[in-house]
């Protein structure tokens, strides 16, 4: 592999994590009363998204809707198969309470993801989206919900009332 295409998947890792930590800075700083600090946390983390979707595109991983949700299937299978029952492990090994529980609510909702990924699949294979239907996200675990949202996570328990809807 080239130098420049290492640094190119480096540079996104880099710029995707900032997006996030960024995002979850602005969270804290609004938290604590700092509205425009927040905001500058948010612009910040809006420009490194900007600057991972270009390296993410030089490096030709966006391909079509199909290709796309056939990498997405795979990557969320390898994070539930794999991945993740490695860090719970570890996580019991060392009896880090905290991280087993991230890791296990992401395990259980990276199966979900996948299922929902393939569902995604069958429609574009068939040439069609899918069925149109509100989309759900739980603030806590991140489960993921098409259409109807119980009235507790099955994975972390959070009230149906504290789930965001996806536009």
């Amino acid at each position: 592999m080239a130098k420049s295409e290492e640094n190119l998947k480096a540079a996104f890792a880099g710029e995707s994590q900032a997006n996030r930590t960024y995002l979850a800075f602005a969270k804290a700083a609004e938290k604590e009363g700092f509205v425009q600090v927040a905001k500058l946390f948010r612009a910040a983390a809006e420009a490194e998204t900007v600057h991972a979707l270009a390296h993410l595109r030089v490096l030709g991983k966006v391909k079509s809707t199909a290709e796309n949700l056939n990498e997405a299937v795979n990557g969320e299978t390898y994070e539930f198969t794999k991945m993740y029952p490695e860090f719970i492990e570890t996580a019991k090994a060392e009896g880090n309470k905290a991280a087993l529980v991230s890791f296990d609510y992401a395990n259980k909702v990276e199966q979900v993801h996948a299922d929902l990924y393939k569902k995604a699949a069958e429609s574009v294979n068939a040439k069609s989206d899918l069925p149109a239907a509100d989309i759900y996200v739980c603030p806590v675990c991140g489960d993921t919900f098409m259409g109807e949202v119980p009235d507790r996570c099955p994975v972390c328990g959070a009230p149906k009332a504290s789930f965001k809807k996806i536009e």
